[in-house]
């Protein structure tokens, strides 16, 4: 019980920012942030060039921070730019959620304690490890999240449930260690390589299964599973390929380098 109350303080206290990435949330906006409000910590929002009236309501609020971009780059490129945010600004921990009620702001506490307890660099939420019985998720996402989510333990020896949640908190020492530059909705996976191959520790947290909206879009062909799963698969092997190479470079210069 003590422990518990140490680390639910420690929780509290730590110098952590909330991180949202938009695009067109006008629906969902105010709630969230007005949610998250309660728990004290900064807030910063990247409005990804949205049409509707979000970056308005994000503007016209004094306790968030606000990045924009001018023209939609993508979900990959809003969890960049927090990232950069929160390494330029010193925080130790950044928590991610995103802005459409499919994610829980009540939830937000345990990924504080969690982070508290300072075993992992990575807290990544997981939908699927107890997912309630009156929640469903497309079937769609689910085969797919399914897929990568197999191939991504096989292939990095992780032991990971949910591949694709974007409820996450990151010790923000360690995301300066990585080299992220995919700005769609496949980043996640490129993180997930270097975050392995860079030696991070990765924990998961059960979150809440909600799905606001069955039907979004992905943009282009990606609305398309097949297309989608093509993609993401090409992503996994490029950036796993990358990283072997990065890797021979980093030993080839260290034999050069000895006497």
């Amino acid at each position: 019980m003590h422990r518990t109350r140490t680390r639910d303080t420690l929780a509290k206290h730590m110098n952590a920012l909330i991180g949202l990435p938009i695009y067109n949330e006008q629906q969902y906006l105010s709630t969230v942030l007005d949610r998250i409000a309660t728990y004290g910590h900064d807030m910063v929002a990247v409005d990804d060039g949205s049409t509707d009236g979000s970056l308005a309501m994000l503007t016209a609020r004094e306790d968030v921070a606000v990045l924009t971009h001018t023209e939609n780059q993508g979900y990959g490129q809003s969890l960049i730019d927090l990232f950069r945010y929160a390494i330029e600004k010193s925080y130790h921990w950044l928590v991610t959620i995103d802005c459409d009620l499919q994610h829980d702001t009540a939830e937000i506490p345990a990924f504080l304690a969690a982070a508290a307890e300072n075993a992992a660099d990575i807290i990544s939420g997981t939908r699927y490890a107890k997912p309630a019985p009156q929640d469903a998720a497309p079937e769609d996402r689910m085969r797919i999240n399914r897929l990568i989510t197999e191939t991504l333990n096989i292939a990095l020896d992780l032991n990971l449930t949910d591949a694709f949640c974007g409820f996450k908190a990151y010790r923000v020492a360690a995301l300066q260690r990585l080299d992220l530059n995919i700005p769609g909705y496949a980043m996640p996976l490129q993180l997930w390589v270097q975050a392995v191959r860079r030696g991070f520790a990765i924990r998961e947290l059960p979150v809440r299964l909600i799905y606001t909206d069955a039907y979004r879009h992905f943009g282009g062909q990606l609305d398309d599973l097949s297309q989608r799963l093509r993609h993401y698969m090409t992503v996994l092997l490029e950036e796993m390929q990358r990283e072997d190479e990065r890797k021979c470079c980093r030993k080839s210069a260290a034999e050069a380098g000895k006497p």
